[in-house]
């Protein structure tokens, strides 16, 4: 192995560029770049839905009628056959849900930290994907949790829905079932954390993989090593794709599952 690979290789961890990194410390509280991400998607949203609400056009145009297009498909397509009569009182909170996801995967596409890079000469970790972090995604959760169940204790008062949590069978069977239900409460909104965080980070490992393999072969090698330092690169182009493509499919799942709980605490005669 030459010199100048060694280095690389060591400083290649592709886990540094997808993990989060603190960036500031409030009153004792560390505040990663991840936070600060989904504090920009929050504001990115402030800023675009007012502006996008104050057209006045009856046929609406651009990116009005863009994200017109999407808001009506999240209620009519998706809430609607779940919930029924209670759509229109969830649709704030999933919509508002889907582009805060949306908004912050989108963000952690770009690519922010390696234009850092290239301008300051530092390796920098100020950006990154909100929802590859842990933590961001367990806060999506418990929102996720907390809309479920309050909404059906709202819809159906704490008495009638917690009966729910003990199904139409013999007796003795409820010994087991009402504690796998009370599990399965929590089981589901730690199923979209998970599968939030794992499909957003897994590609951006592979990207920073794909990227830090490319630049080891072209410092290193020749011939050979260029056609796959080149490959390589084509990968990196298709994950990044790819990435966008995923972006918006786990934005749309993560809300889809979440009105479908919810409508099953609303509804559960459905």
């Amino acid at each position: 192995m030459s010199s100048l690979t060694a280095p690389v290789l060591a400083a290649g961890d592709p886990l540094s560029h997808v993990l989060p990194h603190k960036v500031m410390e409030v009153g004792g509280y560390s505040i990663p770049n991840t936070l600060i991400m989904l504090l920009l998607a929050a504001v990115v949203m402030l800023l675009t839905f007012p502006l996008i609400a104050r057209s006045q056009d009856r046929v609406p145009r651009g990116a009005r009628n863009f994200f017109e297009s999407i808001l009506q498909f999240l209620r009519e397509q998706v809430a609607r056959p779940a919930l029924h009569d209670a759509t229109d009182r969830f649709m704030p909170f999933l919509w508002t849900m889907f582009f805060l996801i949306l908004i912050a995967n989108l963000l952690g596409a770009l690519p922010i930290n390696p234009l850092i890079t290239l301008i300051t000469g530092k390796e920098a970790h100020l950006a990154g994907t909100a929802t590859g972090d842990i933590s961001i995604t367990i806060g999506l959760a418990i929102c996720a949790f907390l809309a479920i169940h309050v909404g059906g204790i709202r819809e159906q008062g704490f008495v009638h829905y917690a009966k729910n949590f003990a199904p139409h069978v013999p007796w003795p069977m409820l010994i087991l079932l009402v504690p796998l239900e009370i599990v399965a409460a929590f089981v589901k909104p730690f199923a979209l954390c998970i599968r939030l965080f794992a499909n957003m980070i897994a590609g951006h490992i592979v990207l920073a993989i794909l990227l830090g393999f490319s630049s080891v072969l072209a410092t290193g090698l020749s011939g050979t090593g260029a056609v796959i330092t080149f490959g390589s690169v084509l990968g990196a182009i298709f994950i990044s794709l790819l990435e966008l493509f995923v972006a918006f499919l786990q934005a749309y799942i993560f809300t889809f599952l979440t009105t479908l709980f919810i409508g099953m605490a609303v509804h559960p005669e459905h």
